[in-house]
């Protein structure tokens, strides 16, 4: 379930036929869920992984560029991203403790396909902190969760909510974790589309906005999974962002394509908490032929790009912001009630959500919801 799915519309724009990032041609998503009680704690986290183009995508790496909007959290591989403008591995999400190892897998998963050629990799990893529900300390993810996730990568639909990476976290204080959605433009604006895949665990509750509406005043009384002796501040945590798109960008165009996350995430409140990481990534399929970094053999000296004009990229911008904000609604719509660590955190749910939006002026017309007014 989305948020669609309940009669809300988030912006204008029109989402492609599955409303997420796989809608990008080629794009694939995996996760590996783990969720178990033991002894020495909860275990509720897990992977996922994006893999930007199905196959030996690393000799077909694809243009890219990240921004960091705070950076109380950790990432690795983006430094060669600024410095390349390339992405030549698949992209992972998990929790804070277990970057390393899930980087170090995605390292053996390429040399599975390069063999010991003198050929490089540097893994993207993104990470949250899932230390509320999950037993962060026992770094419960291994190297074969993470292949388990690459070999169930496909196209199609996205399970959102608590699965993979997403499994443990918490967003405005309530379940979070993983969501998608897409924005088709129109033909005129030169078709292409642009999805997006977050996992979302910041923000506090009283500033949760859904489709411009205030919802926060009137759900920020219930009960919260943060304790500050205990469990942290409300508003801690982080955001990961992934945005894909088929238009054919150069690296400084998917750096700007990636800074209108930050207008997504502002759009649902979040984006002003010191205590959270909010890093986004975007990448472009819309070029290919693209050299190997440093793989040591002989190439063209001049290769050959396209690109979008820049009087053609706003219509991107409006559509990684509107599918950032859609994306975080999902994985909050999506995710259910969950338990862990002695700490419950409660679902937004659907009938709750329809009722705050109510009581805050918001009413269904036709298959969709008005727009608060400019007052």
């Amino acid at each position: 379930m989305g948020i669609r799915d309940i009669g809300v519309r988030v912006g204008h724009g029109t989402p492609g036929p599955f409303n997420s990032i796989t809608d990008v041609q080629g794009v694939r998503v995996g996760h590996r869920t783990l969720v178990e009680n033991r002894a020495e704690g909860s275990i509720r986290t897990g992977v996922t992984i994006i893999e930007p183009r199905a196959g030996i995508a690393r000799f077909d790496p694809c243009f890219a560029g990240c921004h960091v909007l705070n950076g109380n959290g950790d990432a690795t591989g983006l430094e060669w991203i600024r410095e390349a403008g390339l992405l030549t591995t698949p992209i992972a999400y998990t929790n804070t403790h277990s970057v390393g190892v899930v980087r170090d897998a995605l390292v053996a998963a390429e040399r599975a396909w390069v063999g010991n050629s003198q050929y490089w990799c540097m893994p993207v990893v993104l990470e949250t902190f899932d230390g509320v529900l999950n037993d962060i300390w026992g770094q419960h993810v291994t190297a074969a969760h993470v292949h388990e996730a690459q070999a169930q990568a496909s196209s199609g639909p996205v399970a959102e909510g608590s699965v993979g990476g997403g499994t443990g976290m918490i967003c405005h204080e309530f379940k979070g974790g993983i969501g998608t959605a897409s924005r088709r433009l129109a033909p005129e604006d030169g078709g292409w589309t642009v999805g997006a895949l977050v996992q979302a665990n910041y923000g506090r509750r009283d500033a949760l906005r859904v489709a411009g509406y205030p919802v926060g005043e009137v759900l920020r009384n219930l009960p919260s999974p943060f304790d500050r002796r205990q469990t942290g501040v409300p508003g801690m945590g982080s955001i990961v962002v992934t945005l894909a798109t088929d238009a054919p960008l150069l690296p400084h165009q998917c750096e700007q394509i990636a800074r209108r996350a930050s207008i997504g995430l502002a759009r649902v409140g979040g984006g002003t908490e010191y205590s959270s990481g909010d890093i986004f990534i975007a990448f472009s399929v819309g070029n290919r032929g693209i050299p190997p970094a440093n793989y040591g053999k002989a190439i063209e000296p001049v290769i050959s790009v396209r690109s979008v004009s820049q009087d053609f990229i706003s219509p991107l911008f409006v559509a990684a912001a509107e599918a950032v904000e859609e994306a975080i609604l999902n994985a909050l719509v999506a995710a259910d009630d969950m338990d862990g660590q002695g700490v419950h955190v409660p679902a937004l749910g659907a009938a709750r959500l329809l009722t705050a939006l109510e009581q805050v002026g918001w009413r269904r017309e036709a298959d969709h919801a008005t727009c608060p007014s400019a007052d």
